[in-house]
């Protein structure tokens, strides 16, 4: 069978690749890890990534990835209530 695409050799990895870049000092940081940073749920990513990086397989790591969404949510969650605080607060002052 004819096929245009070279076969991947084996020394490709395989699925995911979970390592940490170390950031070079004149590299920007990523939006994402700064949003990570900002919500306060640094230590749970942390905890995702480690897990990921010791077990290759997602599925071991549900109870991380768990309190990762709840940190997230929270934050999300005050989030809001700061805007519409703010929101009514600036209605209030016209």
């Amino acid at each position: 069978i004819f096929c245009r695409f070279p076969r991947m050799s084996s020394s490709v990895p395989q699925g995911h690749t979970w390592v940490r870049q170390v950031k070079k000092e004149d590299e920007e940081e990523d939006p994402l890890d700064q949003l990570i940073s900002r919500s306060g749920c640094a230590a749970s990513h942390l905890a995702v990534q480690e897990c990921m990086a010791q077990h290759q397989d997602w599925r071991q790591c549900q109870s991380q990835v768990q309190a990762f969404r709840d940190c997230m949510n929270e934050q999300q969650a005050r989030r809001r209530e700061e805007l519409q605080r703010r929101k009514e607060q600036a209605s209030a002052r016209r």
